[in-house]
């Protein structure tokens, strides 16, 4: 189906786009490309999937989703008077692709063999990536690579003369955060019921991305891991599991938190200043909050969208709000839609994350329950990693995540499918 194939193409697209960019020295509009194939995948869907696959997307997931779409298209009204072009240029990583990535995802995957394959672009890509880290790190860096620390990268990216490594991603707070999503993924995939060669592979594949994760020393990417494990402990539904996973994360959490042990190690070293309450850079970002605080206190839905963040530097200079640095989504959205706007968006995402760990918690078929842990545990890692840096609304992440919520939708049909096959066999 066409229309698949074309949501395919997106997919690895937001993994290399950049890469595209840096090392092709191309200037081209990133988000419209995505936009164009959404639309493409929208038109492709109306000629060849059936009512009842159209049917699919009618969830609380779409309507919430929608629903947040009309709050955020609602924002250009707000007093504040926020630039219409950042309102437009935020709407689209804030509302337009999350709801359209998803009623897609429901729409036009219909098969588990669908999920596999998403399951192996994810694996195969991170891991290109993850090598291209290593090469970074290494070998030494493309000329794509230069031109990007020359034009503003190197500000953020050397850090007392050390190189954070960011691959072919956007940064290295993406490619840290997606390292560590996508290798604990790897990792509960890998405690399946599949082949040796397999299971050793996965091991392989999340030892590789957990050094990635180090290499882009990027602290928050911790609280991707921690409670993404702590989700997939959980819904292992297994007694030993959880005693000895939380064993492992609570000691590794106290490695961390109460040795010195391999602080010679730079990435070690800077993981470990995530848990440190003194830490300089922790205290800057807390510092910012209280300020907002302060003059958000009499703006209970915001200053608007694309008030601050990038879009807040070019389109929205001469407001306050662009001056201050969120260094987190969470922030941002407090900051662009008011309390009230961040209370709807929070209470949305949980609501989602508790409705996937309850789809995960009553398949029967063990191969599909370790893949709907394995996509519930990454969402929930990538949603408290986002309280330290954007990480939700970029991509890859973001259309990792929003497909993975989706095909957890769909995994009791898959359910019944292979029960059904396996009732016709017996």
């Amino acid at each position: 189906m066409a229309a698949k194939r074309i949501l395919y193409l997106l997919l690895i697209y937001c993994f290399t786009s950049w890469l595209i960019t840096r090392e092709l020295s191309l200037v081209f509009p990133a988000g419209t490309l995505i936009e164009g194939f959404l639309i493409l995948t929208f038109i492709a869907a109306i000629f060849s999937v059936t009512k009842t696959g159209w049917a699919q997307v009618n969830t609380d997931m779409f309507y919430l989703l929608l629903f947040w779409f009309f709050i955020s298209v609602a924002e250009v009204a707000n007093p504040e008077g926020a630039s219409i072009m950042g309102w437009l240029k935020e709407i689209r990583s804030a509302a337009l692709y999350p709801l359209m990535i998803t009623s897609l995802t429901l729409i036009v995957f219909d098969r588990e063999k669908d999920l596999n394959t998403f399951i192996f672009i994810v694996l195969f890509f991170s891991t290109m990536a993850a090598l291209d880290g290593l090469k970074q790190k290494y070998i030494g860096l493309s000329q794509g690579d230069f031109n990007f620390l020359a034009y503003g990268g190197a500000q953020t990216h050397i850090i007392f003369g050390r190189l954070r490594i960011f691959s072919f991603y956007s940064e290295a707070a993406q490619f840290g955060a997606s390292q560590a999503h996508i290798g604990l993924m790897a990792l509960v995939l890998a405690l399946g019921p599949i082949q040796k060669k397999y299971k050793i592979l996965l091991l392989v594949i999340s030892a590789l991305m957990l050094y990635g994760m180090l290499l882009s020393g990027t602290r928050g990417a911790l609280f991707a891991l921690v409670p993404g494990a702590f989700f997939a402990i959980i819904l292992t539904k297994k007694f030993k599991v959880l005693i000895l996973g939380g064993a492992v994360a609570i000691g590794f959490l106290c490695f961390l938190k109460f040795t010195y042990i391999g602080n010679g190690n730079y990435e070690i070293y800077r993981l470990r200043s995530a848990l440190n309450p003194e830490d300089p850079s922790l205290n800057v970002r807390f510092n910012s909050q209280r300020i907002l605080k302060e003059y958000m206190s009499s703006r209970p839905f915001g200053g608007g969208l694309g008030i601050i963040g990038a879009n807040g530097m070019e389109y929205n200079s001469d407001k306050f709000l662009s001056k201050v640095q969120p260094d987190s989504y969470w922030v941002k959205i407090w900051a662009m839609y008011g309390i009230v706007g961040f209370i709807i968006w929070f209470g949305i995402m949980l609501y989602i994350l508790g409705k996937c760990c309850g789809i995960t918690w009553k398949i029967e078929d063990p191969g599909l329950k370790i893949k709907s842990i394995a996509l519930t545990s990454g969402f929930g890692g990538i949603l408290f990693c986002s309280y330290g840096n954007e990480v939700i609304n970029t991509m890859p992440s973001a259309i990792i995540v929003f497909m993975s919520c989706a095909f957890v939708y769909k995994m009791p049909k898959f359910d019944r499918e292979i029960k059904e096959r396996k009732t016709l066999t017996e």
